[in-house]
């Protein structure tokens, strides 16, 4: 009796030895943050439940809120569209890698203009958003759309009002282009947008009042306005050429850049490649370089490498740019440093 009861104690403690081990290396981690990579980490996270079992739950709250979490270890992982600064890295001990790419596009709703057929320089937009043209059918507009008829119709300046990587990218991209933008806007997560704006949380808040409001400008990322059939403007680049934004002008805009930078964050704005889409980033994740949980961090690395080998097709399919293959081999190995 007495090495039957031994028996059945020594097979129930290893089911529970087992199963502990098991849930060591199938934790559910969390992440949140950045709105432009949400679509695209739900879909991984998906595919990836199937493929192990485990389970990735992201929240889109802004890249604000995504490194505000991190930092407070609410999370395993943050996403951010502003990448951190060395120094910033270096003293919360985490560690950031590129995930994908994408960009930011300037979409609009003014009747009678198709997607594509509104051109704009760098300057001219930048003189939109920061309330210095009130009117579609101003001289300046017209200037670059000749031929084009251009309503008399109020501008509404649709942007973000919670703290965003797009709006990071975005204003930094416009302040580049006008110092009167820099002085009266800024460049960050957050700025001080015009009067005759309208605010909304995420990129779908943003691209929801554009598509309601006539005459509205907005800014989006390009894998939102393309899932929304939005109507994009032609941007001129660097080069001289006027782009609508697509997958290969924002891998163009890639080509050549430095991702060996503390960070793997290079400056993708405003490139000189004939064909480079101009408001071009990369989004990020953000995890620490030695965490609590040993398993936790397992899984952000396990989620994040079968991601980038098995949903690239994925990333194309949403609209978004799969990291360079180089890139990604770099990524890879300083995933290697997190404990």
């Amino acid at each position: 009796m007495r090495q039957a009861q031994f028996l059945n104690t020594v097979v129930a403690l290893f089911a529970v030895g087992a199963y502990g081990a098991h849930s060591a290396q199938a934790a559910d981690i969390t992440g949140a943050g950045a709105t432009f990579p949400y679509a695209i980490y739900t879909k991984w996270a998906e595919g990836y439940k199937v493929a192990t079992g485990n389970h990735v739950n992201y929240q889109g709250i802004g890249s604000s809120g995504g490194v505000k979490q991190i930092k407070a270890k609410t999370v395993d992982f943050g996403g951010t569209d502003a990448p951190l600064k060395a120094a910033d890295l270096d003293a919360a001990g985490l560690v950031q890698v590129p995930t994908v790419m994408g960009g930011v596009t300037i979409v609009t709703n003014v009747t009678g203009i198709e997607s594509g057929k509104l051109k704009l320089d760098g300057a001219t937009a930048a003189d939109i958003f920061r309330g210095a043209l009130k009117k579609w059918n101003d001289p300046a507009i017209a200037k670059l759309n000749p031929g084009v008829k251009l309503p008399d119709l109020p501008i509404t300046v649709a942007h973000r009002s919670d703290g965003s990587g797009t709006t990071f990218v975005f204003s930094h991209y416009l302040a580049k282009q006008s110092m009167a933008f820099m002085r009266d806007v800024g460049a960050g997560n957050t700025v001080n947008w015009p009067v005759n704006g309208v605010g909304g949380k995420g990129n779908p808040g943003v691209a929801a009042n554009v598509q309601k409001i006539a005459g509205a400008i907005g800014y989006v990322d390009i894998a939102d306005a393309m899932n929304n059939k939005m109507n994009f403007v032609a941007l001129k680049n660097k080069a001289g050429n006027y782009i609508v934004p697509n997958q290969d002008a924002v891998a163009d805009a890639a080509v050549g850049a430095d991702f060996k930078v503390k960070g793997m964050a290079p400056d993708l704005l405003d490139q000189t490649h004939k064909n480079a889409w101009p408001i071009t980033s990369a989004t990020y994740m953000l995890v620490y370089k030695k965490g609590a949980d040993a398993s936790r961090q397992k899984g952000v690395v396990d989620f994040f490498t079968w991601s980038l080998k098995n949903g690239q097709k994925m990333a194309k399919d949403l609209g978004f740019v799969p990291l360079p293959a180089n890139v990604v081999k770099m990524v890879e190995a300083e995933m290697k440093n997190i404990k």
